[in-house]
């Protein structure tokens, strides 16, 4: 075992058991608002994109278009908006970490079909496990464009450290305190990636 799965266990397994009143308090409102299913499910690219279920609090209603839930900004709820600005929709993913599928610290698992839609540089983000934060996240978060994101990713995966890893950390603590880069420009979420307006894409 390496330094960095060691000290994502450290901290994980702790922090995880610790937050276990947090989280079901959340899931109760999450049930009471939101309705059923409580935690939000997805596959998303792991170490070197292998795929893997990750686990969050959801926050969004079901897309309804007779109701006018068509979009992420008419999905978002009140209740969700709060767990995201806190970060508490996040804390199911410790699990993630515990499992082995993410880190504390990494570029963000996204969406499966970004993959393709890499350039190889950019694909090197899936050279580490993916991260509950990064650097991207205490760089501005969604305030930044997809290709600064995915510079700041590559950065991370040529230069990290645990003494690094605990620098983010704990700036993403003042991020999370502050609400900093929660949303990218007027929308609640980022808009979807579809590719860098030059250079060549990955090979699906």
């Amino acid at each position: 075992m390496d330094g960095k799965r060691a000290f994502d266990l450290a901290v994980a397994i702790p922090a995880f058991v610790a937050s276990l009143p947090v989280q079901g308090l959340v899931a109760l409102l999450v049930r009471l608002r939101l309705g059923r299913p409580v935690l939000f499910r997805q596959e998303r690219p792991g170490l070197h994109a292998v795929p893997f279920e990750m686990v969050k609090f959801r926050t969004m209603l079901d897309p309804d278009p007779s109701r006018g839930l068509i979009d992420d900004a008419d999905r978002m709820t009140g209740l969700g908006r709060v767990l995201r600005a806190s970060s508490l929709d996040e804390l199911p993913s410790l699990w993630n970490i515990v499992r082995g599928d993410m880190s504390l610290v990494g570029p963000r698992p996204l969406l499966m079909q970004y993959v393709p839609r890499y350039t190889p540089q950019q694909a090197r983000r899936h050279e580490v496990r993916p991260g509950l934060t990064g650097l991207a996240q205490v760089s501005g978060r969604n305030a930044l464009t997809w290709e600064r994101k995915f510079e700041l990713d590559v950065q991370y995966v040529d230069h990290h450290t645990l003494r690094g890893d605990v620098r983010i950390l704990l700036a993403t603590v003042g991020k999370v305190l502050r609400r900093d880069g929660i949303a990218a420009g007027s929308s609640v979420t980022m808009p979807e990636f579809m590719g860098s307006p030059t250079g060549p894409r990955r090979s699906p």
